[in-house]
This record gives structure tokens, C-alpha cells and sequence, in this order.
């Protein structure tokens, strides 16, 4: 029905820089928001960021003036840079998108995740 493909994970070094991407593709009427969460080993899963139709965002206190969420309506795709990366920052990101299927059906879809690792 709606699939989200997440790419741009991997290792980096404390300090450095990624840069995920989640594509959303299917039988999508409207995209309402679009998002990423993570979780960690042990921890519960947690909001990163969120971007809405508007462009207003939401953003974790811990990743505020690290991470920047951005949206590309035209290509349905959400991406989350993020800079000064720390080892606290080690989780599986997962994109979340709540989109309409048809004009009065919505719902949220989750991608399977992609692994960020920031170690030395």
C-alpha cells in the first residue's frame, strides 16, 4: 500500500556527518507528516524529528541545532541531516510517514530502519 525506503545509515566518527533519506512510494493520496524516530539498545524508541505539510517541525531537545529534517513534497521524500554527531546518538532511525491512502483514510507507516553508529 505505502512503502518508505530509508537509506544513509552507517558508521561515522564522533563529530562527523550523515545524511538519511526515506522515500515514500504506493497508493498515497496526501502525506500529513513525515518524520524519524530511533532506539537504542535497552532505551524506548524516541521522537527525533517531524516535519508536517506546513514545514513546521518538531525536534528532541538532544538533537536540536545537530539534526535538520527537510521535506521534498514533489519526490515524497523526508531527510534528516545530521551534523556533530555523538556516540549517544547510536540507534536504528526508522522514517515514519502518516499519509492518506484516499481522501478520508489515513494512517502511519514505518520504514524498517537504517543503523547510524558513531563510534571511534
Amino acid at each position: 500500500q505505502v512503502q518508505l525506503v530509508e537509506s544513509g545509515g552507517g558508521l561515522v566518527q564522533p563529530g562527523g556527518s550523515l545524511r538519511l533519506s526515506c522515500a515514500a512510494s504506493g497508493t498515497i493520496f496526501s502525506i500529513v507528516a513525515m518524520g524519524w524516530y530511533r532506539q537504542a539498545p535497552g532505551k524506548q524508541r524516541e521522537l527525533v524529528a517531524t516535519i508536517n505539510s506546513g514545514h513546521s517541525v518538531v525536534y528532541a531537545d538532544s538533537v536540536k541545532g545537530r539534526f535538520t529534517i527537510s521535506r521534498d513534497n514533489a519526490k515524497n521524500t523526508v531527510y534528516l541531516q545530521m551534523n556533530s554527531l555523538k556516540p549517544e546518538d547510536t540507534a536504528v532511525y526508522s522514517c515514519n510517514v502518516r499519509a492518506y491512502t484516499d481522501y478520508r483514510t489515513w494512517q502511519d507507516y514505518w520504514g524498517q530502519g537504517t543503523q547510524v553508529t558513531v563510534s571511534s
